[in-house]
């Protein structure tokens, strides 16, 4: 099987999950980690809340016992911010891996010139990247980040090039534009623009990659390290097992049954529950349902049990209620999933564009979300 070194690490497969918000938390990560070899990091969390203590972000920044290597992704637009953060959760050993979020393009962030704007100010990215850099010591850090802002404004050679210059461990570019969000197709080509551009350290791609022989074909027409699945796992655990067996040169196995996609639900639940109690579970598995029974037939009101389930013990009863022998629908394998809207007008602060240097706003700072 082909490895992929982040540092120190050596993961088994060149396959790391994505950081999506409400989605990677430590339950859905054991179930990704069970179907195959990879790097799983955990949800986004603002630099700021996890400094100042707020105990949801704490909460999020917790690990199972056997997750190794232990990887989250941090968002911040000041360096003091990013330092502290990492200076605490490397003083705390409480992490292996982080990962920097620069590939954000919701408004609410990138209108504070935060996100995926912000590698247009090139000196405020160096010394993000810096300062989390000298914070990790030994502790690998990677960044994320888009082409740029749209078609007219790239900026991942430029972000690539300093993230390598400041030490970063690995980038990954996601191959498309804060202005398409996640409507169109990714552009595969600029993850080969990328590769030629950053020589010394890994180059992941994402984007598009919805089946496990989209991986070897990014790699192999990008020559990039390894590939970072977001939304083809949505619903879809298993892709990790097929990753793993088309890595170690197995045929892909075949797509599950429902029978078999129900027993999938039903472990998913049971994780959430142990971890985070029922009422997390329940609430949290809604948005779940129609990824995991995406084109399979099922009755509306089977269906709307399963969204309306009052607790778990009632959920698992509706999962059951599923008929097993049902064959996988394999025309919706290639079916985005997750966010699909795109493309859209990037909100920036007033100017933004006229200028490369300078910094956020004041209360840029408050900003924290997800996605990329």
């Amino acid at each position: 099987m082909r490895a992929l070194r982040i540092g120190p690490i050596e993961v088994p497969a060149p396959v790391v999950l994505a950081p999506m918000a409400g989605v990677t938390n430590a339950a859905f990560r054991v179930l990704c980690r069970e179907q195959g070899p990879g790097l799983f990091v955990a949800e986004m969390l603002g630099a700021r809340s996890l400094v100042d203590g707020h105990a949801m972000t704490r909460r999020l920044a917790s690990f199972d016992p056997g997750e190794s290597p232990r990887s989250l992704q941090l968002y911040g637009v000041r360096p003091r911010d990013l330092r502290e953060a990492v200076a605490m959760l490397v003083g705390e050993g409480a992490v292996d891996h982080i990962d920097l979020n620069f590939g954000c393009p919701v408004p609410k962030v990138t209108r504070h010139g935060g996100g995926a704007a912000l590698p247009w100010r090139l000196d405020l990215y160096r010394d993000l990247v810096r300062a989390a850099v000298r914070a990790a010591g030994e502790v690998p850090v990677t960044v994320k980040f888009r082409m740029g802002i749209d078609a007219e404004h790239l900026t991942y050679l430029d972000a690539g090039r300093i993230a390598e210059a400041e030490g970063a461990a690995a980038v990954t570019l996601h191959a498309r534009t804060a202005y398409q969000l996640y409507g169109g197709s990714a552009d595969w080509s600029a993850i080969a623009r990328l590769r030629e551009a950053v020589t010394s350290i890994p180059v992941l791609g994402n984007g598009d990659i919805w089946e496990a022989t989209d991986a070897v074909a990014m790699m192999e027409e990008t020559g990039c390290d390894g590939v970072v699945i977001g939304r083809g796992c949505l619903g879809r655990p298993w892709l990790f097992r097929d990753l793993g067996a088309v890595f170690s040169g197995r045929p892909v196995p075949p797509p599950p049954s429902l029978g078999e996609v129900a027993d999938m639900m039903s472990r998913h639940v049971g994780l959430l529950a142990a971890r985070y109690g029922e009422r997390y579970a329940v609430h949290t598995f809604r948005r779940h349902v129609a990824w995991y029974l995406q084109g399979f037939e099922v009755g509306r009101g089977l269906r709307n049990r399963l969204t309306g389930a009052p607790s778990v013990e009632a959920l698992v009863a509706a999962i059951a209620e599923l008929p097993r022998d049902v064959p996988f629908p394999v025309h919706v394998l290639r079916t985005p999933r997750g966010h699909t809207h795109g493309p859209r007008p990037v909100r920036l602060p007033h100017g933004f564009l006229e200028s490369r240097v300078g910094g956020p706003p004041v209360d840029a700072a408050a900003v924290a979300a997800s996605g990329g």
